[in-house]
């Protein structure tokens, strides 16, 4: 029981990233597009990634579509840290690193309303 609650939470945290990251991206926030257009991204590729981030978070929410929205968003920040790793900039790695463990985890747990 209390794991499930501890994954509710995690999924909640999750999903509100997703949105905060996802809107930022798709909006074309200035900070957004100065990490991203260093690595080639466009505005479009932007918002397109900023689109996907937020499907994914809405799909973390459904136990039917709940691993693929964990894993779009993983992948997504794998990602960013391979961009990270390319830049060898370290600090933006390790930065990104609890989140992908943090879907990682939640995909562990599964979905708290998964029934078997």
């Amino acid at each position: 029981m209390i794991l499930k609650i501890i994954n509710s939470l995690l999924i909640l945290v999750a999903v509100f990233m997703g949105f905060k990251q996802g809107y930022a991206m798709f909006s074309g926030k200035p900070e957004m597009m100065d990490m991203f257009s260093k690595w080639g991204f466009t505005k479009t590729g932007l918002m397109a990634l900023g689109a996907t981030t937020m499907l994914s978070a809405a799909l973390i929410l459904f136990p039917k579509t709940f691993v693929w929205g964990n894993f779009l968003m993983a992948a997504g920040i794998l990602l960013i840290i391979c961009f990270h790793l390319q830049d060898k900039d370290l600090k933006g790695m390790a930065i990104e690193l609890p989140f992908l463990l943090m879907n990682l985890v939640i995909i562990y747990l599964q979905h708290p309303l998964k029934t078997n």
